[in-house]
């Protein structure tokens, strides 16, 4: 479901990662991560989001196979999808906040718009 970027991990190890992310963005609205994973998770989280826009049985299935927590899950389709009946996309935002101190690594906060 994601991008092109390996981001240095295993296969098995960066889609855990990334179900992780997204099921904490969609729980607390936001968060800050470096830039390079924070576009990896934009890709996820909208496709998550149009999947609770749909609001069938097996969408919801297929989120519950996607995200690690239940609760989440219902926050999607009853709370954060709702809200975003009219858009067709950019459900995510993207603020660089510069480098990291230890590594110099590029941070950024994801948010939902």
């Amino acid at each position: 479901m994601s991008g092109t970027r390996k981001l240095g991990r295993t296969t098995d190890h960066r889609r855990a990662m990334l179900r992780g992310m997204v099921t904490l963005l969609l729980e607390k609205g936001s968060i800050e991560t470096t830039y390079a994973r924070a576009m990896e998770l934009r890709c996820v989280a909208d496709k998550m989001i149009t999947l609770g826009k749909t609001n069938t049985l097996a969408s919801r299935r297929a989120a519950l196979g996607y995200i690690t927590k239940e609760e989440v899950v219902t926050k999607l389709f009853n709370e954060i999808a709702p809200k975003y009946a009219d858009h067709n996309g950019g459900y995510t935002q993207v603020y660089k906040l510069g480098p990291r101190r230890g590594d110099a690594a590029e941070m950024a906060l994801i948010k939902l718009v």
